[in-house]
């Protein structure tokens, strides 16, 4: 067994611009979390989305989990949250002790529907807010949602955790909403080895935010603290690492794209296959190349045979509403996200493939339809 061809790992740029941000770091000794590395950070992602404001944090989870404090979310109040997700969407909606309603996804996006959204809506009036999801890259369809989300008056946060770098008409994921997460998982498109972003055209809410991620510590002499506070700031050594890879982030992107067009080029004949959707107004980041899987070759099959060649490869998220600890709140909708989950798998898209190791992917793959 050779190398192992991961599903997406770490990429550290080859100009090295990671390691000149570290070093400053060390060489001004700011390795705190404040410093000129976290400033920048923040300055140089909202310019580049188009945001006006951001607050660099922990992770990702951290940046929903402000996001709903900053949204005024609090106990017992609902929340509605794409089913077809990681877990790291919804469970911040517990943290606030309040209340997720799942809400399913169409074939058309693999994000949430639009129309079971209004079914919501119109069963839980009084929500407080909305998390929508840009799944593995792929852009929900913001304008039927934010118009569904307008006409109720309610607070719209984006987790663009998997999107960075990917557009709906032109205009950034993350950017349609009151809030926008991002995130920077050892996983993601670009990373900082771990680390969030929360960003908003509401540069009071964000300043907020960066109150509550350092403690919530009071203008005072002394340690004074007048409401719960969160130990979520990011440090300066990551930030430094995030200011540089997002100077790669349009070649990461464009890395991916090739990854998917080649898997597509090649599988997209074979008995069963239908890839993940690519709208004509969706510009993806395509994070992971996915596909689901209807005929005689089953996903496990795939997966099993991937793993004799040491090539990670992976499911489709299980929908939350049939997780464990989340299967006893309400879900509305026709149950899209279980047969994606059920049919859907994960190819190895790591920015760092050969052309060789994209063919074995394929050839171990054809074997399958061949036997």
């Amino acid at each position: 067994m050779g190398d192992r061809i991961f599903l997406s790992s770490p990429h550290m740029s080859d100009e090295g611009y990671e390691q000149q941000y570290v070093q400053e770091a060390f060489d001004t000794n700011w390795i705190a979390p404040l410093g000129e590395n976290v400033n920048q950070f923040e300055l140089e992602l909202a310019e580049k989305v188009g945001s006006e404001a951001a607050a660099a944090l922990s992770s990702g989870t951290a940046a929903i989990h402000l996001a709903l404090k900053a949204a005024d979310v609090k106990e017992g109040d609902i929340v509605f949250c794409p089913t077809l997700t990681f877990s790291a969407t919804a469970n911040p909606i517990i943290y606030q002790n309040a209340t997720p309603v799942f809400i399913d996804s169409n074939y058309e996006t693999w994000n949430m529907c639009p129309k079971a959204l209004e079914e919501a809506f119109e069963k839980y009036p009084e929500v407080k807010a909305v998390i929508v999801v840009h799944l593995y890259g792929l852009s929900a369809d913001m304008d039927k949602i934010m118009e569904v989300c307008n006409k109720h008056d309610v607070a719209v946060i984006e987790d663009a955790a998997e999107s960075l770098g990917g557009y709906y008409k032109g205009k950034h994921t993350g950017t349609f909403g009151d809030y926008g997460i991002f995130s920077f998982n050892g996983n993601k498109i670009i990373t900082t080895s771990g680390g969030g972003m929360l960003v908003s055209n509401n540069e009071e809410k964000i300043s907020k935010a960066r109150f509550w991620a350092t403690q919530s510590r009071d203008q005072a002499r002394h340690y004074q603290h007048s409401e719960l506070g969160f130990n979520y700031r990011m440090s300066n050594v990551v930030a430094g690492i995030g200011r540089g890879q997002l100077k790669v982030l349009d070649q990461r992107v464009e890395k991916k794209k090739y990854i998917f067009e080649y898997y597509k080029k090649e599988l997209d004949q074979l008995e069963g296959v239908e890839f993940m959707p690519v709208n004509d107004w969706d510009e993806p980041n395509y994070w992971l190349s996915s596909l689901t899987l209807k005929g005689k070759i089953r996903p496990m099959d795939v997966m099993k045979a991937l793993e004799k060649e040491n090539i990670e490869s992976r499911p489709v998220w299980k929908p939350m509403h049939i997780q464990p600890y989340f299967e006893n709140f309400d879900f509305v909708g026709t149950r899209v996200s279980e047969d994606l989950f059920q049919n859907g798998i994960c190819l190895p898209s790591d920015t760092k493939m050969s052309n060789e190791e994209l063919d074995l992917v394929v050839k171990t793959m054809k074997g399958l339809w061949m036997e």
